[in-house]
């Protein structure tokens, strides 16, 4: 889903839009790895379906996070890797994840 220009009020509701969704986050994190294919990220995703996998590297796609490459090989063979903007979105993220590392993994 790409947000439509002043279609918020804030930052951060448009940058939710964008990754909203149970495993949008994760995914992010595995393809600042490397790119993967489909069925890299499934194994790297333990509980993830197919068809929710597929639906967020669609969306992911539409909102300019994800590049997926097909390559005119046999079998077919489709990477996906992380956009410019993509990269810039996990980078923003990463003061989230040092914030729960620090507050919520010492008090559990």
């Amino acid at each position: 889903m790409v947000p439509r220009p002043g279609a918020h009020e804030c930052g951060t509701e448009a940058t939710m839009d964008l990754i909203g969704g149970k495993w949008k986050v994760s995914l992010l994190w595995v393809l600042a790895q490397r790119s993967a294919r489909f069925g890299e990220l499934r194994r790297a995703l333990p509980g993830i379906t197919e068809k929710v996998l597929a639906a967020h590297l669609r969306e992911m796609e539409s909102g300019g996070l994800v590049h997926r490459e097909a390559h005119d090989e046999v079998p077919p063979r489709v990477e996906y890797s992380l956009t410019p903007l993509g990269c810039s979105l996990n980078e923003a993220l990463e003061p989230l994840g040092k914030w729960g590392r620090e507050h919520l993994l010492a008090t559990g």
